[in-house]
């Protein structure tokens, strides 16, 4: 477990305790700050997201193209993204989170992972009857003992993981499909995150690319174009060195189309790229 103490607020994370979910889940958190700008975008990665806003019972995404604004009440789904969104840092005063894995969503909501891409779904909807805030927001601090809390824990990190069990035992209640890994999907997801081309991973699967898009968009929620775009804007950011050095080493063609890709996936230019911090790549104050 990952436990800082921000200047006023605090930042817990950890990857879930119960092998299960282990699988389709990369981590699981709780935040709490304030923060002195207004608005910030957070940049795609491709994977779904559980939402908990546990200070105010709303949670937007505003795109930057002055589209249409998504709202919903302080539990929802956010879907696998491929495009960057504004977001409202007041939202994550006090905010609780599930970061799945690519795809791995899949086996926790009823819906194909292509019918949530790109929005912000009511928990309700998908859980019916599932208050999940109200369970969070009541879990007891004395449920972290039984996660092995305590020693260098203050009481509020204490109280964090134990609404995260709360967390891992709802998907747990929640599952409506094997909590069994496809293979076929992880060797995908894998072959299109280190740069090979969709005819490549097709390839290797023994499948035709058009097969492959299909079982993708249903598991994961991007093509996989798309999926292997922002993945490549996910190691660009990972990497060390110059803009130059850094595109040339994720692969892309030149400089220029590095700084196309930037512009069309992370809705900036590399030059004007300030994350909130080190540990936050994708969530740039705007």
């Amino acid at each position: 477990m990952i436990a800082d103490r921000l200047g006023g607020g605090m930042y817990v994370s950890m990857r879930p305790r119960s092998p299960a979910l282990a699988p389709f889940v990369s981590s699981m958190g709780y935040l709490e700050g304030r923060f002195a700008h207004a608005r910030e975008l957070s940049l795609p990665t491709g994977t779904a997201q559980l939402l908990v806003n546990l200070d105010a019972d709303a949670l937007h995404a505003y795109p930057i193209d002055g589209g249409v604004t998504q709202s919903a009440p302080g539990a929802a789904l956010l879907g696998a993204h491929g495009r960057p969104s504004l977001i409202d840092p007041a939202e994550q005063r006090a905010i609780a989170w599930v970061a799945f894995r690519p795809g791995g969503a899949y086996p926790f909501f009823p819906a194909p992972a292509s019918a949530v891409r790109d929005q912000l779904v009511p928990l309700d909807e998908l859980w019916p009857g599932t208050d999940l805030r109200d369970r969070l927001a009541s879990s007891p601090l004395a449920g972290s003992a039984r996660l092995g809390g305590g020693g260098g824990l203050s009481g509020g990190e204490r109280r964090a993981e134990a609404m995260l069990a709360v967390m891992e035992r709802a998907l747990l209640e929640a599952a409506c499909r094997p909590l069994s890994p496809d293979p076929a999907t992880g060797v995908a997801v894998r072959s299109l995150a280190r740069g090979a081309t969709v005819a490549e991973t097709a390839d290797r699967l023994g499948w035709t690319p058009r097969g492959l898009a299909r079982r993708f968009v249903e598991r994961v929620g991007l093509t996989p174009k798309r999926f292997a775009r922002v993945r490549r804007l996910q190691r660009l950011l990972a990497t060390d060195g110059d803009w130059a050095s850094r595109a040339a080493a994720c692969g892309y063609h030149d400089q220029a189309h590095m700084i196309h890709e930037f512009r069309e996936l992370a809705g900036m230019l590399p030059t004007g790229y300030a994350p909130r911090s080190p540990g936050e790549a994708n969530h740039v104050p705007v």
